[in-house]
């Protein structure tokens, strides 16, 4: 008779999953994914028959022990980096990824004198509907999918938090946590920070929401030039949490267009900042 095949943690009998633990040297892995994102996992894991925990162990191994190599791992990562940005970059990209001194031709406004310079901050974008000093809702943005993009959906759109759901919890705690007592009325994009919001590369104690039109620090003296920039950016300390290195710059133009630098975008980026 054949091996009757078991998970890799068993969710399905809450007996067993309380006496479960893993083998001696395994760690755990978390990764936030879209819902699109998890469609697919499961749509694949379907298909071979096999969990998605079995599904990320089987490229992991496969990693390991040479079959999938490292390439083109990569370059898998590369495509899909591609399609999940959302704000151009200033200048396009060699094939390992970094910018290269090549504006894009969507983003020649900036290198025009346009646009007014932000802080980038890296945290989960979110909408804030005020009335009379008062939160009344909360949204997240969703960005098309592959599919959507290939069908001329390009710019995304906000759909409401849940408030009672896992995945929204910490940007629900960061809305609430924020003053908006003199926020005007009306919708305010804003970006959510905190402690438990894309791993706080700020360093920040307490979850809030910082809107774009605002309070997100302007960079009067940020360059527009790729050297300027590269350079710019090295020790560029963040005007919104002082002591932590900046993620980059957004600039804005006044008819809603933006592009995006970030500081690992440029070739060795991370040891210049070590260096520095």
């Amino acid at each position: 008779m054949d091996e009757v095949r078991r998970p890799g943690r068993p969710r399905k009998t809450p007996g067993q999953l309380a006496r479960w633990s893993p083998p001696e040297g395994w760690s755990r892995l978390v990764a936030w994914v879209s819902p699109e994102e998890k469609k697919a996992l499961k749509h694949v894991a379907v298909e071979a028959d096999v969990a998605v925990a079995d599904l990320v162990r089987a490229l992991a191994s496969g990693l390991a022990a040479g079959l999938v190599t490292a390439e083109e791992l990569i370059g898998q990562v590369r495509k899909g980096t591609q399609v999940m940005e959302k704000i151009p970059t200033l200048f396009e990209r060699d094939d390992h990824f970094r910018v290269v001194d090549r504006p894009r031709s969507e983003c020649a406004w900036v290198f025009d004198g346009e646009g007014t310079p932000t802080e980038k901050l890296d945290g989960t974008n979110v909408r804030l509907t005020l009335r009379s000093g008062r939160l009344v809702r909360v949204e997240k943005r969703r960005n098309p999918s592959r599919l959507q993009k290939q069908q001329g959906i390009v710019d995304g759109w906000y759909v409401d938090a849940d408030e009672h759901g896992a995945e929204d919890r910490w940007i629900v705690a960061a809305a609430r946590n924020t003053d908006v007592s003199d926020w005007p009325d009306g919708e305010h994009p804003c970006e959510a920070l905190g402690p438990r919001v894309q791993g706080n590369p700020l360093g920040l104690e307490e979850h809030m929401c910082v809107p774009f039109n605002l309070r997100v620090p302007v960079l009067s003296d940020a360059p527009r030039s790729y050297a300027g920039l590269r350079e710019y950016l090295v020790e560029l300390e963040s005007r919104f949490a002082p002591g932590h290195l900046a993620e980059g710059i957004v600039f804005h133009h006044p008819d809603g267009r933006r592009a995006k630098i970030k500081r690992r975008d440029f070739p060795c980026a991370a040891g210049r900042a070590a260096a520095s």
